[in-house]
Parts: C-alpha cells; structure tokens; sequence
C-alpha cells in the first residue's frame, strides 16, 4: 500500500537533491570546519555557500543567520536573548495559539517573575491588534509571535504587528516555521529582529534549523562555549545538514510560486469537495489569509483520532494538531482559544499539503472520506448540538 502524506506541517519528505549534496560531507568531508588544516578548513566555504542560499531565501545578509539545531532551540535562544538584552524590562507578550516551543518558555518564565501577557484570538484564529496596543508598555521587552498557526494555517499581519512593537521600544521575535518557504519573505525590509525558521519544514533533514538575528540586534547565546557562529551559537558545526539546509532553501526559491499556486490548487479542490459531500463539518481558521497548503476541517460528532486511525488504513497520513502535542488527549490549544463548540473541537483533522501532493493522492482522500465520516457517526451517540455531556467534558478539561 502506498502512503499518501498529508502531514507535511508535521515535517516534510527531504528532497532527493538535498540528500545528493549532503552524502558528500557524511562520507568524505568529514573535517571539522573550525580546524586549521586545509582538510578542515575547506569545509567553512561550503557552510558559507550554505549561508548565502539561506539568507537569500529569507532576504536577509549572512551575516544574520545564525544556525541551530532546529525551530525549538531558535525559539529558546530568541526569547532568552531578547530578556538577556533588556533586564530591567519584565513584560513579554505573545498569543494563546503559539507553538509549546513558544507557550512552554512563557509559562516557565511567569516562574521566575516575568509578566507575561496571552493575546486571544476571533473565532477564525485572528488577532485583535487594538488589544495587541493596549498590552503594550514600557515595561515589555519582547513580542514573540507566530507568522503562520501550524495547525489552522492562518497568517498573522506580521509586518502591522512589527510598526506597533516598534513604537513601544520592544524587540520583536516571529515563530516563521511554517511561513518560510511558502509565503515571500525580504527581512530587509521587515520589522523583525529575530525570525526562526526549521529545516525539516522545507524538505531538509531534522537536526537543522537557523534563527535570523537583524544586524544590530543585541545577542546573548544560549548555547556558551565555543567560537562558533560569530560567538553567537557554541558548538561544532552540524555541516552535512547545513549544507542540505542551504540547498533546501535554494530549491524553495526556485519552486516557491509554482508551488504555492499548484498546493491551493489541490487544497481548494479537497476541501470544497469535503464540505459539499459531508454534512455538518465546517473550515477551522482564516478562509483567506492562510497557509496555501494548509486546511483543518472540524467533523462535528464524531473523534479526530478514530478518523486518523481509519485513514491510516488506506495509508493516508494527517493529523489532528500539532505533533509536539500529540501525545495528549486534550484537545488543540489552537481550536479551543478560537471558541469552537465541543462538538467539531475533537472532530478536527489537518490536512498539509507540499510540492509533491498529487491530484490522485487528493482523489483518494475524497473517495475515502465521506464513508469514515458515516461509518463513525453511525457509531456515536452525539448526534446533535445538544450532547450536553461532550459541552460538561469542554468544561473539566478547560479548569
């Protein structure tokens, strides 16, 4: 049975091109970049090659990329530097939809006695950018929010956000895991001081992500040892993944528009189908300013888990939030900040889509859905929006 992927918010297959330019330096180069040797030192050309695809990528100077070992380390490393820079300033603000990586830090830091304010967010996972203005202060040292929600897709007005932070004297972070390589980015001209990006979203191995840290931005390093990385990020170079990391980049650039176009293209053409042979199930998100390869559709009545496992059996790989939290009953953190009724917030499924979704993989899907759907309610007795039990479990799991 063949395996059709549409999880790629989860990761991403790494390109054959990537895994071409990355054997080299597993098998041959194996020095170490920082050595004196030439047998070593050759290495740091190509990790400059590297860096140069990657700032193009970005729009950005080399010189500002600062690689790590993925998106939660430049999320760490981000919001420690900017509390490092500026302590005499105690107030962070993000949103109830971030990533753990983001939400995790911010709880941990209330412990040691940061302010830390939760922006909300509308029914289709938007910002209220007055409540945004009005969170602000003299008091706050950083802003740290996501470019684009991994589960919903929806994509925050990141550059409106930026002038307000910037009024206020604040640094700005963006969480961009899931921008970068499907949304046009030119840090150059942008209000970002520090943006993380990972690898293993853009068809680069795991083990590899970089964190843009704007030309002039004070940096402390959370890693402390070595030299490496301007001093910015001790540690011996990870260079094979470097390198497929800055092919990686080099191949989104190429593909990015005729990609972006061809992934709405087949979520479009699978979610409206969905929505027209499936009753009561709804879009969970921003219907425009989204992810173009990203849809979460909520099937009000009836479990995500037991449709995923149900897709699995036709070798049909989705999620139902993110997979750093997939090892929890509750429900999304996302969809439940969004206000969702009980009913469609455990029936909610993502599909992620990337440069290698077919047209047949998407037919599959649609040929397969609409029985799940049956099959399931037909076993479940929630039937209507009534299910007064799902609306009392909403209430425990929330206090």
């Amino acid at each position: 049975m063949s395996i059709i992927y549409l999880d790629n918010n989860a990761t991403t297959k790494v390109d054959p091109e990537v895994i071409e330019v990355m054997l080299p330096y597993l098998r041959d180069y194996y020095g170490n970049p920082s050595s004196m040797h030439t047998f070593g030192g050759q290495l740091g050309k190509a990790v400059k090659t590297a860096r140069q695809q990657l700032a193009a990528l970005l729009g950005a100077d080399e010189s500002e990329i600062v690689y790590t070992s993925c998106g939660t380390e430049g999320d760490n490393a981000a919001i420690r530097a900017a509390l490092l820079a500026q302590p005499e300033k105690r107030h962070i603000i993000t949103t109830q939809v971030e990533h753990p990586a983001v939400l995790n830090v911010c709880k941990q830091l209330e412990t040691q006695g940061y302010s830390v304010t939760y922006l909300s967010v509308n029914s289709q996972g938007q910002l209220d950018l007055n409540e945004l203005e009005a969170s602000l202060t003299g008091n706050t040292a950083l802003v740290t929010i996501m470019y684009a929600n991994n589960e919903t897709g929806t994509v925050f007005p990141i550059e409106q956000i930026g002038l307000r932070v910037k009024e206020h004297g604040a640094l700005f972070h963006v969480d961009a895991v899931q921008a970068v390589g499907k949304i046009p980015l030119n840090m150059k001209n942008s209000t970002v001081d520090m943006l993380t990006l990972s690898g293993h979203k853009i068809h680069a191995p795991k083990g590899i992500g970089a964190l843009y840290v704007r030309r002039g931005v004070r940096f402390r390093p959370l890693l402390i040892g070595g030299h490496q990385e301007r001093g910015r990020r001790a540690g011996t170079e990870n260079v094979p993944a470097i390198i497929a990391l800055g092919k990686a980049a080099e191949l989104e650039m190429l593909h990015l528009e005729e990609a972006t176009k061809r992934e709405r293209r087949l979520r479009d053409r699978l979610e409206q189908t969905l929505l027209a042979t499936i009753p009561d199930c709804e879009v969970n998100g921003d219907p425009t300013q989204r992810l173009p390869n990203t849809t979460n559709i909520g099937f009000k009545y009836i479990e995500g888990e037991a449709i995923l496992l149900s897709l699995n059996q036709y070798g049909i790989c989705a999620s139902s939030g993110s997979a750093c939290t997939s090892g929890s009953l509750e429900p999304s953190h996302v969809l439940r900040a969004m206000g969702l009724p009980y009913t469609t917030l455990h029936g909610s499924i993502r599909f992620s889509l990337c440069r290698y979704t077919t047209d047949a993989e998407i037919d599959q899907v649609i040929a397969v859905m609409p029985s799940i759907v049956e099959r399931l309610r037909a076993l479940s007795p929630f039937k209507n929006d009534d299910a007064g039990w799902l609306q009392e479990q909403s209430l425990v799991v929330s206090q």
